[in-house]
């Protein structure tokens, strides 16, 4: 079924819509090296810096889906190397949780990610996000609808546990 429906994307010219948030002291740097270094990686990410991993609200993964995106990437310091501590393992705990929120609308857990990626691992950039796009392609548009629900519903629900 899921080699039909990759198909069916390849056919339709399905184009995956990925968020990221990326750590300002790490793996914003390494997407910065790997900008640089004229490493080629999928478009299909947008970057959103912040300070640390840690910073990164649930609210913010639940309102990117709520808007059209069809993953979420997380990138911050490697475990014990946060420049504010124990920035990366709030990070890690509240990504524990999302699986489960996520789990719950229905989304696949693929179309979430948490990655350590130091500053100086460009190469490590490039990889991840051309490992999303690939698996986000091949699961298709987010599927904002299930069971008979509209997407109004779905996006409605999104928003009740944003706001």
């Amino acid at each position: 079924m899921r080699e039909q429906q990759s198909n069916a994307n390849s056919a339709s010219g399905f184009e995956p819509r990925i968020v990221a948030f990326f750590c300002t002291w790490c793996t914003y740097l390494a997407a910065d090296l790997a900008g640089t270094s004229r490493m080629k990686y999928a478009p299909n990410v947008r970057v959103i810096r912040v300070m640390c991993s840690g910073r990164v609200d649930p609210q913010f993964v639940l309102a990117a889906f709520a808007h059209g995106a069809d993953g979420v990437l997380i990138g911050g310091c490697h475990p014990g190397d946060c420049h504010y501590q124990e920035g990366n393992y709030k990070c890690l705990r509240r990504a524990e949780l999302l699986k489960r929120v996520l789990q719950e609308f229905g989304i696949e857990p693929e179309r979430f990610r948490l990655e350590w990626i130091s500053a100086a691992e460009g190469e490590r950039v490039r990889s991840v996000i051309n490992d999303m796009v690939k698996k986000v392609r091949e699961l298709g548009p987010m599927n904002r609808g299930s069971a008979g629900e509209d997407i109004q519903s779905q996006r409605q629900a999104f928003e009740e546990v944003t706001t």
